[in-house]
């Protein structure tokens, strides 16, 4: 039998396929039924993938299309997180093609090759599922044969295609097993277009292998760039470095490392590398990347997000009509603690309006209070009105009663006056409205049942912690009291109102991480802020998205300088515009194909440990592109 080779699909132009054959014989035994079959089957997976295409482009579809029973076709939208953007930087629609892990639950009786061939295609909705840890790559034999119709259906010289007129479809990436000797992860295909014509095809190919600490393995620079110019032949190439690392592993606070799902990372990229693994020049150009969770309790705005989450649970009580009243920590009830606060100001009578006789409090003289030398990233606000000292006291409450207990005192103590306390200018809280009919001798009479006492003290809690913010921003010079109205803005309900405060801490949360870790000043923390608040102005809260800021390496180069890059790789690139043609080498201490995790779990349970902190395990992937022409 004679060798088994690939070959290119055949067409009147200068086809772009794979297809496996035998010898000569196999070649003489290919029936006119077999490439009948084929071209059936490439015409079927075009009008799939149109039919997919077509959906995506009012909205991507929520579930994946099943073609031939073993396959699943994905559409990931222009602009989206994408698994394959390690490997490919296009910004364009693409299809991520899989094996099916879910089996039709009529699958008894019929033919399942032609349920799944008709108009009606079935969608995983319809479908009953498997067991699965992720993503199942397919075997790399059917994905070449997944890209060899793909490239046959985009092919303008098959006309015997029983196709209307050809679309140009988004581009096309498998997910594969490694079950060749190359390992391949990832096959590919992009189609060339000249204007809406198309001329030809990039395939793509991801091989991957590791972990290993053995250096040895890895490539040689001036042999990628020969190997280059060999299959492409080119006679000039250029490199391209890229080196991630990841900072906040390197930062502390008080000699404790921070480990959390939060991550602040670096990119650096720079032209023309010298060697595998070099070093990224100061001159490079970086981008840092901070994804932060709230809620470290080593984090100086600690007690301000334990404050946010007793306003949460005061909102989801005031939206389901149950409250989850919190374990109080403090050696006094809150009721105590408010007898006392209102005892000690008929004795002192600190709070008496003559203080503040024409009822205006500017909220950004609340900034005094924050030190502008920054010696304290972040201090507890001074100057706080009677209100918000009753929300001081009162976040220990613990049950609804104790909550009408304590409000209950506190109006019987205005209506018979013995307290005038004051108030900040602004606030349209129920309690302040309140306190400023008390200053007249007249107050309306108000129900302390159902949801009023926990909105009350929602309310006053909203203006207390919107003060704390606006203290920080406007102190520390970042932010104007106009960029914050949209955070601060009472003509939005009550939840809607919390949810911004939320957004508000978590901005806090990274100026104060980025100052505490990685010790930035006002020059870098001021464009960050501006990114914040133009991301939080148009999103909702989101504390897995990943805020990006150009910055200069030397900034952080103390951080990274000592340790081993995450992700190390070189571009070798040679021709120009859509003659382009790269050679990806890189290595990455993560694996950087998802189904390699899915297949692999035990294998690669210890990937990053070698028994010495010294080695770095590392994942050696290669992204390789041929081009084929149609014309």
């Amino acid at each position: 039998m004679g060798k088994k080779i690939f070959f290119l699909a055949v067409g009147r132009g200068r086809g772009a396929a794979w297809g496996g054959v035998g010898g000569r014989g196999a070649a003489e035994a290919g029936t006119m039924a077999a490439g009948s079959a084929r071209r059936a089957a490439g015409t079927e997976l075009y009008r799939e993938l149109l039919r997919v295409y077509e959906e995506g482009k009012k909205s991507i579809p929520e579930q994946p299309r099943l073609f031939e029973n073993d396959v699943e076709i994905c559409l990931i939208g222009r602009g989206c997180k994408s698994p394959i953007e390690r490997f490919w930087n296009g910004n364009s629609m693409v299809y991520i093609l899989q094996k099916a892990t879910l089996l039709k639950d009529h699958n008894e009786g019929g033919d399942s090759m032609e349920e799944s061939k008709s108009d009606d295609a079935l969608y995983a909705s319809e479908l009953l599922p498997k067991e699965s840890a992720g993503p199942v790559a397919l075997s790399v034999r059917r994905a070449k044969q997944l890209i060899s119709l793909y490239t046959m259906a985009q092919n303008p010289n098959m006309t015997h295609l029983k196709t209307s007129e050809r679309v140009v479809l988004p581009p096309l990436w498998i997910r594969c097993d490694g079950s060749d000797p190359e390992c391949t992860r990832w096959l590919g295909a992009e189609p060339l277009k000249a204007g809406n014509k198309i001329t030809g095809i990039n395939i793509y190919m991801v091989t991957c292998n590791g972990p290993t600490a053995d250096k040895t393995c890895f490539a040689n620079l001036e042999e990628l760039k020969m190997a280059h110019k060999v299959k492409h032949h080119s006679s000039i190439v250029t490199t391209k470095g890229f080196a991630q690392y990841e900072l906040i592993r390197a930062a502390a606070i008080e000699d404790t490392i921070v480990e959390s799902e939060s991550n602040i990372s670096i990119d650096i990229t720079w032209n023309t590398v010298d060697k595998i693994l070099q070093p990224p020049p100061l001159t490079a150009a970086a981008t840092l990347n901070i994804s932060l969770e709230s809620g470290d309790p080593r984090s100086p705005v600690y007690p301000l997000y334990r404050e946010l989450q007793f306003l949460l649970t005061l909102a989801e009580g005031l939206k389901t009509g149950v409250t989850e009243w919190p374990e109080s920590l403090e050696s006094k009830s809150a009721f105590e603690l408010v007898q006392g606060f209102l005892t000690d100001l008929k004795k002192l009578d600190v709070y008496c309006t003559s203080g503040n006789e024409n009822g205006t409090e500017n909220i950004k003289s609340d900034t005094a209070a924050v030190d502008s030398s920054m010696k304290s990233i972040f201090s507890e606000r001074g100057g706080l009105d009677f209100a918000e000292q009753l929300w001081c006291k009162m976040r220990s409450v613990s049950s609804y009663q104790e909550l009408v207990e304590c409000f209950t005192l506190i109006i019987k103590s205005l209506e018979h006056g013995e307290v005038q306390p004051w108030i900040h200018q602004g606030s349209s809280s129920l309690l302040s409205k309140l306190i400023q009919q008390s200053y007249h001798g007249k107050m309306k009479a108000v129900s302390l049942s159902g949801i009023t006492p926990v909105q009350m003290l929602l309310e006053i809690g909203l203006d207390k912690m919107k003060k704390d913010y606006i203290s920080f921003f406007i102190g520390q010079e970042l932010a104007t009291l106009t960029y914050l109205d949209y955070f601060i803005s009472t003509s939005v309900d009550l939840q809607e109102q919390v949810h911004r405060v939320q957004k508000l801490h978590h901005m806090l949360e990274i100026m104060v991480s980025c100052t505490v870790l990685l010790q930035f000043k006002h020059e870098n923390l001021f464009p960050l802020t501006q990114t914040c608040l133009k991301y939080y102005k148009e999103n909702p809260l989101n504390e897995k998205h990943v805020f990006q800021l150009p910055i200069r390496p030397a900034l952080v180069k103390k951080f990274y300088e000592n340790d081993h890059p995450e992700i190390w790789k070189v571009d070798i690139s040679s021709g120009h515009g859509q003659k382009e043609v790269k050679t990806t080498w890189q290595v990455s201490t993560s694996p950087p194909v998802e189904h390699m995790i899915s297949n692999n779990i035990g294998l690669l349970c210890d990937s990053t440990v070698n028994g010495s902190t010294e080695e770095r395990m590392y994942f050696i992937t290669m992204t390789n592109c041929s081009q084929v022409h149609f014309t």
